[in-house]
Formats: structure tokens, C-alpha cells, sequence
């Protein structure tokens, strides 16, 4: 029988992972259907329970439920756990359900599978100190950057996930205007600004020769972050569309058993950052 999948969310129309991850099942011979299920935003927990007692095998969580998702599994990952978040969840058979957070390892393989930029032994920053950074610094620092530093317009949030992964990493924290004077080879805008059109107040200097600038948002073509690395001189620009198929391939095999192949599919859902 064809196992059932779903993306939850609120708003959730304009999602792609039912695309996503029907085309994985058609490149990978997996009998799946993958629907999207808009939840009441007081309703999380009754959708999900409603979608597995219908037969459904698994869900991905999307805003403005993710921290939900964590509350409601049985078995959170050390990743959810450490992110509050989950963004991917699993319906066992004795009643459990595991929870994921495969946005940091979706951003993790973009980066150095993708786009060819190694995090180990390199200075990496992320701009925010919300739910995506938190989801994202697990994965980045068990690649053994040089310096993880996180910025936030109000300091002690970032100051604050210091404690937090204290026995993961040695994070640097603080708020932007404490970065003059430093370099990164990778920079990462974790906060939601490209959706608003909104600049962030960073310093001059602050990408390294070479660096890689990178924004989570996707499809928005050239967010005022990645505009402030061209106009810096930084000629290796990405948005978040292979961190979002990344994320989803993930999920796909930790439900499936099998990696589907990301490159056509993120070729697919580009958008020229122009």
C-alpha cells in the first residue's frame, strides 16, 4: 500500500515540499503520498493525531508549529532538543513518536556538499539568535569551525545560547556593532529581514577575501543581506533553497531508508539571485 506523508503548517500553500519530496519518491521508486495540511494555529497536535490515525507514516513541521512538534514527541533527537524545535517527525508503531531538526544538516550539506565551502577550521557567523540559528549550530559545530560566533540586535539572546550549547561549543556572542574589526569566511543570515526587505546595521570588514554569504531565505532573489555582500565584494552569494531540499532529503531517508540525489530538484526551485 502507498504510505502517506504530509507537510503541516499555517499558512502552508505556498510550500514546496510536496514537489520536493514527490520527486524524490519518483527518482528513488518509493510508493509515498505526500500531501500539505494547513492546522489551526490552536489545532497542531489534533492534525497530527487525526493524519496518523488515517494511516499516515510521518509529517514535516513547518511554521508556526515547530516548536510544537517538540512538546508533542516522545523521542526528540539531541538536535530538536537543543534547537526547542522540530521541523520533521515519525510515527512508531509502539505509539512513539521521534522528532527531527534537519535544518541544520540541510544547511551544513548546501554548504560544503553544494556549494563547495568546508566549515572545519574556518570562522563562521550566524546574524540572529532565533529558532533557525538554534536549529543550525548543533550541525555546524560539530564540523570544527575555528570560531562560531552568533550576532543578534539584542545581545543577550545571542549571549544567552551560549549557555545553551556550552558543551557542544565555545560560541562567540554579542551584539552587531561588537563585530567591527572581525572577519568570516562564512556568513549566514538567520534572521527573517530578506522576507521584509530589511538591511542589517554590520559593520565594514566583516566578510573575509573569498567569504561565502549566505541567506536562509529563499526565493526572494537578492535580499538586501546578500546585496550588502556584493556591494562588500563577495562574489559567493546563496540563498536557502538547497538548505530547504537538503533538509528534506534528510527527512526523506530518515522516513525511507533511502538519500535521494538533491542536485535537479534544487536546480529546479532556483531562483537567479539577481
Amino acid at each position: 500500500m502507498t504510505d502517506r506523508y504530509a507537510v503541516i503548517g499555517h499558512p502552508i500553500s505556498h510550500s514546496k515540499s510536496p514537489q520536493i519530496h514527490t520527486a524524490f519518491a519518483q527518482a528513488t521508486g518509493q510508493d509515498i503520498a505526500y500531501t500539505a495540511i494547513e492546522a489551526p494555529l490552536d489545532g497542531f497536535a489534533a492534525t497530527v493525531r487525526a493524519f496518523r490515525e488515517q494511516g499516515g507514516r510521518g509529517v514535516n513541521v513547518t511554521l508556526p508549529f515547530k516548536l510544537q512538534a517538540c512538546e508533542l514527541a516522545t523521542d526528540p533527537s539531541e538536535a530538536a532538543r537543543l534547537a526547542g524545535a522540530a521541523n520533521c517527525l515519525r510515527f512508531e508503531a509502539d505509539d512513539r513518536i521521534r522528532a527531527e531538526n534537519f535544518d541544520g544538516i540541510g544547511l551544513v550539506n548546501d554548504i560544503q556538499r553544494n556549494l563547495g565551502h568546508a566549515l572545519r577550521g574556518r570562522r563562521v557567523l550566524l546574524l540572529g539568535a532565533g529558532g533557525a540559528t538554534r536549529g543550525a549550530l548543533l550541525p555546524i559545530a560539530q564540523q570544527g569551525p575555528a570560531v562560531l560566533a552568533v550576532a543578534n540586535r539584542t545581545a543577550d539572546k545571542a549571549h544567552a545560547l551560549r549557555t545553551v550549547f556550552a558543551a557542544h561549543a565555545a560560541l562567540q556572542t554579542g551584539g552587531y556593532a561588537e563585530l567591527a574589526g572581525e572577519s568570516f569566511d562564512v556568513i549566514i543570515n538567520a534572521t527573517s529581514t530578506g522576507l521584509g526587505g530589511e538591511s542589517l546595521p554590520l559593520p565594514a570588514g566583516l566578510f573575509a577575501p573569498g567569504a561565502l554569504a549566505y541567506d536562509m531565505v529563499y526565493g526572494k532573489g537578492l535580499t538586501p543581506f546578500l546585496r550588502q555582500a556584493r556591494e562588500a565584494g563577495v562574489t559567493a552569494l546563496a540563498d536557502g533553497v538547497g538548505m530547504l531540499v537538503e533538509q528534506a532529503a534528510e527527512a526523506f531517508a530518515w522516513w525511507r531508508g533511502v538519500r535521494p540525489d538533491t542536485r535537479a530538484v534544487i536546480a529546479r526551485l532556483s531562483v537567479p539571485l539577481v
